[in-house]
Formats: structure tokens, C-alpha cells, sequence
């Protein structure tokens, strides 16, 4: 496997995560993904814990939906990724984030670290994003007992 193929595939997912990190606007976040109608955001868990998560947003207005339902609902600050691992066979790069989130409808926050799993096409666009996160920390958040647990 050329090493240059490695590199792209490093590279288009590092863009993609510092758009994240750099919290720029949704259009250039989207830029990232493909064109195809067959781009796909998932965040697993279970879909009763939040409205994002635990089903399939399909295609360029499901991808964007995903994303304002998350901004609807969440803020957050200090986003790093690192221990990018690239499969340049299957196109798929896996990467570790942590941030600082709030559940922006009563200002509960938490630390969290979180997984993207990626998937490219050949012209290095996404076409598959899988979320693993903290999606009990973002339930009891949302009904405002988060810092009930810290005491």
C-alpha cells in the first residue's frame, strides 16, 4: 500500500476534526463529506437518551440535520483529537477526541473522551462518521442531574 495513500487519508481526517476543534461554520464542516447521496452520521446510543442519537441521518440534508440537532442541544470548548490509526485498505481512519460539552438548555458540562470512526471515499471526502460518546453523561445532563452525582 503506497505510503502517500496513508498520509492523504491522515491528512483529510485531521481537516476534518480541526474544523470541529476550530469550531468553524457547518458549510465548511460539511465541505468534508461527500457529495454522494450516500454519506451517513451516526451517534450511537440509545435514540430515548437524546434526539441525535441512535439513528441513521442519511444523505447531504440528514448529515446536516445530525449536525443542528447536535448544536441545538450541545456547546463545547478545549476539542483535541489525537491516536489517529488510518486502515488505508479500507479507507477508514479511527481517532480519539476529548472536549468539554454543555447541554446548552440549563448549563450542565462535563469532560468527556469520545471516538469518530471514519470512512472516505477515493477523493478523500466522508462518507461514514460513527460517534462513540458519553451519552449517559448527555442524558443526565439534559434532565439537569449531572451535577447531583458529583456531590
Amino acid at each position: 500500500m503506497p505510503h502517500h495513500k496513508r498520509t492523504e487519508l491522515l491528512e483529510a481526517a485531521t481537516a476534518f476534526c480541526d474544523s470541529f476543534a476550530q469550531k468553524k461554520p457547518l458549510d465548511e464542516i460539511l465541505s468534508h463529506f461527500s457529495s454522494s447521496d450516500n454519506i451517513v452520521a451516526y451517534e450511537h446510543g440509545l435514540p430515548e437518551l437524546a434526539p441525535f442519537l441512535g439513528r441513521e441521518f442519511r444523505g447531504r440534508e440528514g448529515v446536516q440535520e445530525y449536525f443542528e440537532t447536535v448544536s441545538s442541544c450541545l456547546s463545547y470548548e478545549n476539542m483535541r483529537f489525537a491516536d489517529y490509526i488510518v486502515d488505508a485498505v479500507e479507507n477508514r481512519v479511527a481517532v480519539r477526541g476529548t472536549a468539554k460539552f454543555m447541554w446548552t438548555a440549563n448549563g450542565e458540562s462535563w469532560d468527556e473522551v469520545f471516538a469518530y470512526a471514519l470512512k472516505f471515499d477515493d477523493e478523500r471526502k466522508v462518507v461514514s462518521y460513527e460517534i462513540w460518546a458519553d451519552s449517559g453523561a448527555a442524558y443526565l445532563a439534559s434532565k439537569g442531574q449531572l451535577k447531583e452525582l458529583r456531590n
